[in-house]
Formats: C-alpha cells, structure tokens, sequence
C-alpha cells in the first residue's frame, strides 16, 4: 500500500458514491494532487444499498441538468473503466391514484417540456399495457419517462473510483479522520490514524456522518439518518428485464425488477430516525434490524397493487440507514463558517441519480472558485445555525423522508419541528388569525381568517389543492386592502446587518453595485454581483452616518449574504459587520391610506416634500421612537418602521388603533407575493440568481458602471456589465399575465413564444387587482431583435398542459411608473 501522504491538495472524507464522483471529477479537471480517506471500504455507508433508481425530472432546471448529466456519466464508465455500472434505461412510469396527483404529473409533464426531458402522460388503459403486473383500479393516469434509468450504486461508486485513480488521486480505505484542522477561518488539513495531512482544501462527503464531521471543523451541516425499507422477493418465473421502473406515490411505494426479483422499496410518511446517539465505528455494510410492523402497511397495499406479490416469496428484508435534511434537499458548496471548507452530502435517498452531477459541480466549484451555474436549491448556505441541533434534526426528518412521496402541492408546509422562532409580533399575528408558514425557521403569518370567520370557527389552517385553495378569498381581501387603502405586513424577518467603521463606505462600494456614497439617511437598492455579473444579493443599503449603514435582505437568504459580505471585507479594513437581525421588528404599513395612518401617531411631518421615497429618518411613534423608511415591496405609498424587539407591540397596538376606519387590514406573505409580482418586483432564488447578469435581469438601473473606484477597486462584477452592455443581451426578464382569469401559476410552465418553447416561469402568483394570474420569466433575445420586436411575438403559457394565452411587457404591470410609490 501506498505510503500515508504528508499534504495534498485536496482532502476528500468519504468514500460512497458522492466522494468517489467529486474525487473523479476533480481529476478530469486536471488536478490529480487529490487524497479521498475512508473510514472503512469504499460504499460501506449508505451507497451499497442504495435502490439504484436515476431519474432525470427534478423541481427546477439545474437540478435536472444535474440528474441528466448523471446518467450520461454512468452510461459512459463502463467504456472508460472498464466496470459495469448495471446502467440501462428502462424507463419509469408513475400512477396517479386522486386527481390531485395527476393535476401534480401534468404540471409536471409541462415542466419538463421546459427541462427537455422526454415525458409522455399517459391514461389507465396506457399505464396497464406498459406495466401488465399492474392493479390499475383506482388510476386516473400515469406518466411515462422513458429515458430514466437504474443501476448498480456499488459499481458506479467503484468504477467512479477507478476512474480517479487512473487520473492519478490516491484512495486509502481503512483510515478515520480524528480531527480537523482549522487556523484563521481556513480549513488546513485533518488528522488520521494514520498521521497527519495538510490540505488546500477539505471536502466533507461523509453522508451520514457528515453531521459529525462538520462539527471537527465547527461547521454547521444539518442532516439524521433515517431506517430505509425494502424488501427483494424470490425469482419471479418469466419477469421481463426490461419492466420500467414503477412509482405510486400515493401508496408511498416503487417498484424495481431487480435481476428476474421485485424490489419494493418505500418512503413512507412517518419515519423512523436513526443514530440520535452517534453511529458505531465499526458500522460497515451494516443492516438496522427488521421492523416489519412499521412495513407492513406498505406491503398490504402493494399485494393489492400488484398481485404478484402474493405468490412471490421474500428473499430479502432489508433495512438501512440514508440521511435526511430539514428541506428534503441535499447540501452542497462552500461553508459559510469556514473557507476552504466544501460539503456534499445529506441526499435524501436521490444520492446515485444525483451524485454524478453534484460531484461535477462542487469539482468545478472548487477549480473555478464559483459554481457552474445557480445551485441555490441545494446551497449549504441556505441552512441556520440551529437546524443542526439534533433533537430538530430528529424531529423533521421523521417527516422530511416522506415528503418524497407525498403530494408536493403549492404553499405546502412543514408540520413537524416548528415553532422555534417568533416575531416580537408573533403573538399579536396569532391573536389576530394568521395561519404561518416557515421560512429559515421563522414562523410567518401567510394569511389570515377574518374576525368575523373565527368567531364561526375556521381555522388558520392551509387546505391544500392545484386550484384555489381554502385561503384564495382571504388573501384577495387583503391584496385589495394594500392596493385600495392600506395593509400591515409583519416583516421583522428580515436580515439586518449593521456595517460599521471608517472603511465602510469603501468596503461596501466595492461589493454594491451600486453607490452607496449617498448622504445619511439615504436607501440605495442594490446587488452583489459576482464576476460574472450574476446577482448573489438582492437589497437595501440605509446609511445611517458617515461610518455606519445598515443592510436589509430577505429571510432566507441571511446566512449566504452575511457569510459573502464577511468574506468580501478586506483584512486590513477597518470595518466590522454584526448580524443585528433579531434585535428590531419590523412594521410594514403600505397602501394608499398609509400616510393619513401614520400621521395620526407621529409628530414627524411625513409628506412626499419632507420624507421622500427611499430615505430613512428617526421619528417618534406613540410613546417611542422607531427608524421610518420609506421604502416597498408591494408597489404603494408606505413606511417600514424599524423598531426595538422590546418595544414593537406598543408600536403595533398604537398603528392598529389608528388605522381604525381607514381601512387598515392584517396582510401576509402570499399577498407580499401577490403584489410585488403585479409591480414586477424581483425574488432572489427565483426571479434572479448567482448565473442571471443583472442587466438581463432588468435591473441595470441599480448598477452604476460610473461611479469611481474606491480604494478596494471597482466593485465586483463591473468588467462583466460594461461587457454585457456592449455586447448586447442575450436574454430578457419580462411579466406575463393570463389572458383567461381561471387558471393559476406557481413556477416552472413553459414559455411558448410564437407556439415554441422559449423559457419557463421563474415565478407565479395571482395578480387578484390585475384579475388574472401573473408570472415572471426569461426569454431568449433572438439575433439582432429590438424589445419591441420581441414584445410583438404571440406568448403562451402551458398550464398542466394546456396552452393560456398571455399578455406580455418589458415593464410593471401595475403602476408602470410607479407613480403611487411615490405619490
């Protein structure tokens, strides 16, 4: 065996199918000085049991783009390694037993017109001739995705390894990483039982250790095993090959021919979690032990689905453990607590289809020093400080695992693990009846129930469904109260940052796109570009004093934007940056009557002349003081008032009591949503990402390429905008609305330009002033077209299969010149 190495360049920590992938690609990207260690033999966790399903359709564009690369990959390894990865096509069809479920499956067949993946929908007689083991009573349809496949998850795994090693990286098996080490921020090596080992740069892809290992590093990387079921029935006489891979969601169950044998495998609703006291070191091609009771129910339902099973007898019951994430998404990308430090890990059973692609993408990451293209989706950065806390972990994973299965309707939330983070206003929302939804852990109010409505009894609870759903109604009569005369919006969830010292002002010029050297007092929207002039940060930037400002971001996104402005601010600048998110709450009062409203409780004088929009002033409110900005995310005259936690329901009790025939009325998020895509507002993860030029994004009017260099240089990204500018675009953001006012948009429907798909929708909502749905979504600029040429085009939308006429337009829907904004 090889002698222990003193260094390398990279250090992989894990040997499943995830570690072998990112040790492979990184060698096919010319760099070979790679070291993968494995605690015990290659695949010994969670990948040599693993079902072996690959399929292409994910929710979103680059996730399938990952998938589809995946299986181009395993079908290619054989040739190069000379391993057989088990990889065919045999295809997939899932059956869909409720109508809501193939409302799901044709909203999906659209989507992955989109994607490009072959997807063929088909009905009850199609469904039994393509699966003639098939019970087909009780479906309403099917669909078919015939270039899916499966394979041999060990060979895979293996032969991704021999691939790396031909390329040069050095594999030890048999070696446990005891510590890691870490000096000034940086990942520096780790120390083995067989030595010590300085790297470059370390790479957790330990699965369902991950969790463990993240804390050597104290890097936060929130995943739990689950026990995993399935059981291989005995030969079956005559079983064809070649029998697509078979999915009923709605019994929680998959069907694979596995070798001339049925494997039924199962991600049922409520899980068990596993390994809430550690995993044993000697855990190595482990089995957990049978559980058939908590099975059984699965089992009963697939002997009526397909009778077969009656007849076959079981081989195999196996149990083992996969790990599982709060958001049923895997995690992957640079640590935000610590450089150098790369994870990829927490799969969520989609581990084989997903690994080929995750492992290209975090190798290009780490070559490139930024990722091939957005991977918000599954972004590490994404997560909060306490989703790693194992008794959360245990308690959502009991559901997350499910969630694979379960219907995947729109506004769908989690049940389990909540109610760790409230508002200062929380208990008045709920008072009030705000049914929340959960973002970042915060509880939110969504919507609410009328009084009138709660003296009868309805709950604040969501009723899912595609079409309307139970709160449609509430959520117009607040939309209309915000555009009519005036909605309050808790949104103390915002991210605050607070910027201080001699060196801010040059420090955050070089990271905003935009000038901030603005006099105090002064809103400045902005982005964080990146190099290539792809947004990474959409947000306000107050400034405060001449050394003090104060950044506003959404909820979701506070842990990636704090973590880049942390690692943007020069070593040598005297500048500081403090999370400050949780110390104010934030009162959102807008609409048309918000001036008349305010007034009643303030001394300030807040007309147009002295309080003008996008500037920020200290001012009394009832019996405190509260930072007004004049600022908004739903296209109306408004304020945000900024107000200490500890004294946010005083100022609450006194803007309700003043909003008292006014029209004042309790709004939440879906109606935020609502109407900032009426006004055609941006939302980061959706609308724009870290791969969208912000000038195709329609917001070149907050980048100025003009403004002087500051002692750190141009800001970030300004070579790409002046690039892009000469060039030309190659794409465009505009707004759709339906024509018909019946149907409903979330994400993800093609863009039919002239009857061809030409892009899909970023976003979706319910324009209920405009009285039809509205969406946002690129389209591709054709060769030498001017705006109004391309505004001339015919545009559809499909929707679940059917073509909606769309109405299009390069500017808001609602107030286009934002005249009400700043009446």
């Amino acid at each position: 065996m090889a002698e222990f190495p003193k260094h390398t360049r990279v250090l992989i920590i894990g040997g499943g199918v995830v570690g072998c992938s990112v040790a492979y690609h990184l060698a096919h990207q010319g760099w070979s000085d790679v070291v993968l260690v494995e605690r015990k033999q290659l695949t010994s966790g969670t990948t040599w049991h693993a079902a072996g399903l690959i399929a292409q359709l994910r929710a979103t564009m680059n996730m399938t783009r990952l998938a589809k690369y995946s299986q181009e990959l395993y079908g290619r390894l054989e040739e190069e390694t000379g391993m057989a990865t088990g990889f065919r096509r045999n295809g997939s069809l899932s059956v869909a037993l409720s109508e809501h479920r193939m409302e799901e499956f044709l909203r999906n067949a659209s989507m992955a017109k989109a994607h490009g993946v072959e997807v063929n929908v088909l009905n009850v007689q199609q469904c039994a001739d393509m699966y003639p083991y098939l019970n087909v009573d009780g479906v309403v349809g099917g669909l078919h995705i015939p270039l899916d496949g499966q394979g041999d998850p060990s060979n895979i795994a293996m032969a991704l390894a021999r691939g790396a090693r031909n390329k040069g990286v050095q594999i030890f098996e048999n070696t446990v990483v005891e510590a890691i080490h870490v000096d000034n921020g940086r990942a520096t090596g780790a120390r083995t039982d067989k030595g010590e080992i300085s790297a470059e740069i370390v790479v957790n892809c330990a699965g369902m250790w991950g969790h463990e290992v993240g804390q050597m590093a104290g890097v936060n990387v929130p995943l739990h095993a689950c026990e995993h079921f399935y059981i291989l029935t005995e030969a079956v006489k005559g079983l064809p090959g070649n029998l697509p891979v078979l999915r009923v969601p709605d019994e929680c169950a998959y069907y694979k021919e596995d070798a001339g044998k049925i494997l039924l495998g199962a991600f049922e609703p409520v899980s068990k979690p596993w390994g809430m006291d550690g995993i044993s070191k000697d855990f190595c091609f482990d089995q957990l032990p049978e559980d058939f009771d908590h099975f059984q129910p699965i089992l009963e339902q697939a002997v009526e689905r397909m009778p077969l099973l009656e007849s076959a007898g079981i081989h195999t019951f196996f149990n083992g453990p996969e790990s599982f994430t709060p958001d049923d998404r895997y995690l992957l990308g640079p640590s935000p607590e610590v450089e150098n430090f790369f994870v990829a890990a927490g799969f969520n059973s989609v581990g084989i289809q997903s690994a080929g692609g995750a492992g290209k993408a975090i190798a290009e990451w780490i070559v490139e020093g930024e990722p091939p293209f957005d991977l918000w989706d599954v972004d590490i950065r994404r997560m909060e400080p306490f989703q790693g806390n194992r008794t959360y972990l245990k308690n959502r994973v009991t559901e997350t695992l499910g969630l694979l299965y379960a219907d995947h309707f729109p506004h769908r939330q989690y049940e389990t693990a909540r109610h760790i983070r409230h508002t200062p206003l929380h208990e008045k929302m709920a008072e009030r009846g705000a049914c929340f939804g959960e973002t970042a852990g915060w509880e939110r109010p969504h919507w609410f129930v009328p009084a009138d409505d709660l003296a009868k009894g309805v709950a604040p609870q969501y009723q899912y469904g595609w079409k309307r759903q139970n709160w449609f109604a509430y959520a117009e009569a607040e939309h209309r109260a915000v555009r009519e005369t005036a909605g309050a919006f808790d949104l103390s969830t915002f991210g605050k940052f607070l910027i201080e010292g001699r060196d801010a002002v040059d420090v955050l010029q070089h990271i905003c796109g935009n000038d901030i050297d603005v006099e105090p007092g002064r809103i400045v929207y902005t982005q964080w570009l990146n190099a290539r002039g792809g947004i990474e940060a959409d947000l306000t930037v107050t400034r405060l004093a001449r050394d003090r400002f104060m950044v506003m971001t959404g909820a979701a996104t506070v842990t990636r934007d704090f973590s880049w402005l942390k690692r943007h601010i020069p070593e040598d600048a005297r500048c500081i940056a403090v999370n400050v998110t949780s110390s104010e709450a934030v009162l959102a009062v807008m609409g048309p009557n918000a001036r008349r409203i305010l007034q009643k409780v303030t001394p300030a004088d807040l007309s147009h002349e002295a309080f003008p929009f996008a500037t920020a002033r200290t001012i009394d409110m009832g019996m405190v003081t509260v930072r007004a900005h004049r600022i908004t995310y739903v296209g109306e005259l408004g304020w945000e008032l900024y107000v200490s936690a500890d004294m946010a329901r005083h100022v609450f009790d006194v803007v309700m009591a003043a909003g008292e025939g006014e029209g004042l009325r309790l709004a939440g998020m879906q109606v935020l949503d609502s109407c900032r895509m009426e006004k055609g507002f941006r939302h980061f993860g959706h609308d724009i990402t870290d791969e969208d030029h912000v000038l195709e994004a329609g917001l070149g009017f907050a980048v100025k390429t003009e403004k002087p260099d500051g002692r750190y240089g141009p800001f970030i990204g300004r070579e790409a905008v002046v690039a892009r500018k000469q060039a030309g675009l190659q794409k465009r953001l505009l707004s759709f609305k339906l024509v018909d006012p019946e149907p409903l948009l979330f994400h993800g429907e093609p863009i039919m330009r002239d009857g061809v798909i030409s892009g899909y929708l970023t976003s979706g909502n319910y324009g209920h002033f405009l009285g039809a749905a509205v969406g946002l979504g690129y389209v591709p600029v054709r060769d030498g077209e001017s705006l109004s040429q391309m505004l001339a085009s015919t545009y559809e939308i499909e929707v679940a299969g059917k073509l909606c006429r769309a109405e299009v337009s390069a500017k808001p829907l609602y107030d286009p010149k934002s005249e009400k904004v700043r009446s």
